[in-house]
């Protein structure tokens, strides 16, 4: 797969998105923030947060609906993008499986990351499987059926994205929000983690969410 640079202009109009995401999100944060006697995340905590959806409806790449509750007990990592995404979904989809094997297979087990497409068009079913599980067998993806599925879960989880017109109608860009949602094993959204931070946020937070439903 591909890990090309993207143009500057490209990178820094994403990078700009999700800043501002994180900037409005960080204000309600300190505002219902984790109680002082409570272990902190690396990651933003969204705990409480109303501003983000409570759950989805989208098919996998065998064409089942699936939902949060189909996850039920496990972390789940909700992370938009496409498979023609020439730098950030393919770093953070790597440090994940990398953070996963750190963590150790009891830890593993419990973690569920949906790789949802913004790129339909695209990305077929064949196409996302194949991607997803190049990374680790146990990723899976979601492929909206159709543009206004596409734009509703989007809108659910404030996250941006629009096609970057390239040099002829198949060569194209999308440019979308770099972050993952996170929610714990009863289907609450808990964290919002930027994309390509390293393993280290993941390593720190994903056992602390499991820790905390135990």
């Amino acid at each position: 797969m591909s890990t090309r640079s993207a143009p500057p202009a490209f990178r820094a109009s994403r990078r700009a998105a999700t800043l501002a995401i994180v900037g409005a999100l960080a204000g309600v944060s300190l505002l219902s923030g984790c109680k002082p006697s409570e272990p902190s995340f690396t990651n933003l905590d969204i705990t409480g947060n109303t501003q983000f959806g409570r759950d989805f409806s989208l098919p996998d790449t065998d064409g089942r609906i699936r939902t949060l509750a189909d996850y039920r007990g496990k972390v789940v990592v909700l992370l938009f993008g496409y498979t023609h995404c020439p730098d950030v979904c393919p770093t953070t989809l790597a440090e994940l499986a990398q953070a996963l094997n750190q963590l150790g297979p009891d830890v593993a087990k419990r973690v569920q990351v949906l790789f949802v497409s913004v790129d339909p068009k695209r990305d077929t079913n064949p196409v996302l499987a194949q991607y997803v599980s190049a990374f680790d067998p146990s990723f899976r993806a979601l492929r909206p059926a159709n543009e206004a599925q596409l734009k509703q879960v989007s809108r659910d989880f404030r996250i941006t994205y629009e096609q970057v017109a390239g040099s002829n109608a198949d060569n194209y860009s999308m440019n979308h929000t770099a972050a993952s949602i996170v929610f714990d094993p009863s289907g609450k959204p808990r964290l919002f983690a930027r994309d390509g931070q390293g393993t280290a946020p993941w390593v720190h937070d994903l056992p602390l969410l499991l820790k905390q439903d135990a």
